[in-house]
C-alpha cells in the first residue's frame, strides 16, 4: 500500500512528478513543498501531535507516531518551519485534479456527495490536514501557509478550493451545531453549489444554546471569502464536525488581493 511506503519509509523518494518550488514569504518563516518521504513524514508527525495527541482524533497510523492515510501519496505536501531549527510547525496538503483523478477522488468525496461541484473539478484544489503547532498559532505561520498556497493557486492555474474545516464536538455536540445555525445565516454559497454530508451531524437533535465563536482556521477561511457548502459531516474517527467550504480567489476582499494575489505575482 502507498501509506505503507509512507509511513515505514521503504522508499525514500517522494513519487516523481513536477512539484511547486519554493518561494519567499514575508511571515519570518521558511516555507518549502516535500519533494521526498522523510519531509512528508515531518508534516504526519506534526499532524500527528494535533490531531491526535491534542484533539483525540483515533488516528489509523497512531502506532508510528504518524498521520497518514493513502491521499498523502497523490498530494503536495506544504512546510513551515521555523527558522532557528527547522521543525516543522505548520502544514497542509493539496490535492490538485489530476492527482485527484489518480487517487480515486477526493477526500472530501467520503463525506459528502459533491454532485453540485462537478463543473468545478477541472480546476478545483482540495485543501485538508491543516495545522500549526499550538506555540505558533498567534504568529504568522497561518500567513506564510496562505501566501504559499496564493502562489500555488496561480502557479497550477486552480481557481477555487475546496476543503473541510474540523469543529470539535465539544458539549456532545451542541457547539457545533450552533455554529453551523450562526453561519448558515451569512455565510452560504449559492444553492446551486451546495453538497450534501453523507453522515450528517444529527442537527436535529442538537440545541443551539451555546456559544459559538468559529475555530480559527474556520474563522481564517470566513474573512477570505470562503462561503458554506452545506451542513456539517460527522467524522466519527477524528471526533468532529467537518464543514464543506469553498474559496474562491475571484472572491477574495481587496485587502487579502492585495496582500496574498500581488505577492504571488511577485513570484
Amino acid at each position: 500500500m502507498l501509506n505503507t511506503v509512507a509511513t515505514h519509509g521503504h522508499v525514500h523518494e517522494y513519487p516523481q512528478r513536477q512539484r511547486p518550488t519554493s518561494t519567499p514569504t514575508p511571515a519570518g518563516f521558511d516555507v518549502s513543498w516535500a519533494k521526498t518521504w522523510p519531509e512528508v513524514r515531518e508534516a504526519q508527525r506534526l499532524r500527528y501531535r494535533v490531531f491526535a495527541l491534542e484533539m483525540g482524533a483515533r488516528v489509523p497510523s497512531r502506532q508510528h507516531g504518524l498521520d497518514a492515510d493513502e491521499f498523502d501519496s497523490y498530494c503536495d505536501h506544504l512546510l513551515v518551519r521555523e527558522p532557528r531549527d527547522g521543525e516543522v510547525i505548520g502544514t497542509y496538503r493539496v490535492l490538485t485534479p489530476q492527482q485527484a483523478i489518480a487517487a480515486g477522488g477526493l477526500y472530501s468525496d467520503h463525506e459528502f456527495d459533491l454532485t453540485n461541484l462537478q463543473a468545478l473539478r477541472p480546476c478545483m484544489a482540495e485543501l485538508g490536514r491543516a495545522c500549526v503547532d499550538a506555540r505558533f498559532r498567534q504568529g504568522g505561520a497561518m500567513l506564510a501557509l496562505w501566501s504559499a498556497l496564493a502562489d500555488y493557486m496561480l502557479a497550477q492555474q486552480m481557481e477555487c478550493m475546496i476543503g473541510c474545516c474540523s469543529v470539535p464536538l465539544h458539549q456532545g455536540g451542541h457547539t457545533a451545531a450552533a455554529l453551523w445555525r450562526e453561519l448558515s445565516k451569512a455565510h452560504m454559497a449559492d444553492p446551486c453549489w451546495h453538497v450534501c454530508p453523507l453522515l450528517p451531524l444529527p442537527l436535529h437533535l442538537l440545541g443551539d444554546g451555546c456559544a459559538a465563536d468559529p475555530p480559527p482556521l474556520l474563522k481564517g477561511y470566513l474573512r477570505l471569502g470562503a462561503k458554506l457548502l452545506g451542513p456539517p459531516a460527522w467524522d466519527s474517527e477524528f471526533g468532529c464536525a467537518d464543514f464543506p467550504v469553498l474559496l474562491s480567489l475571484d472572491n477574495l476582499p481587496a485587502r487579502y488581493r492585495r496582500h496574498f494575489l500581488q505577492h504571488g505575482n511577485a513570484n
